[in-house]
């Protein structure tokens, strides 16, 4: 079994991997470290994602991290990352099937 440190230090290499105005989701990641755990990466970012592209990791429906809504639509402009409008109370959403992005193999 991986060492704790050793699963934060392999979320983060993943999200350092993604490209600017390509996105991953929480459980993307997860996956490309062979886990399920997607709620684990969602931790993992949250205590050590400050010092990487914390905003090109995105929840399933393609909406950015919660609670920071508005400090990753300036990163998202700034790399041309693909956005959609939307009729709900978000403003927008990450175009998942246009920014999507995994790891070559």
């Amino acid at each position: 079994m991986n060492e704790p440190d050793d699963f934060v230090s392999r979320v983060l290499g993943v999200v350092e991997s993604i490209p600017p105005g390509r996105v991953m989701t929480y459980g993307g990641v997860a996956a490309q470290l062979g886990s399920l755990a997607a709620r684990a990466v969602g931790q993992v970012m949250v205590r050590y994602g400050s010092d990487v592209a914390w905003w090109r990791v995105i929840r399933a429906g393609g909406h950015p991290p919660i609670g920071h809504e508005a400090q990753a639509l300036p990163h998202y402009r700034a790399e041309n990352t693909p956005l959609l409008a939307t009729q709900t109370d978000a403003a927008y959403r990450i175009d998942y099937a246009a920014a999507h992005w995994s790891p070559p193999a």
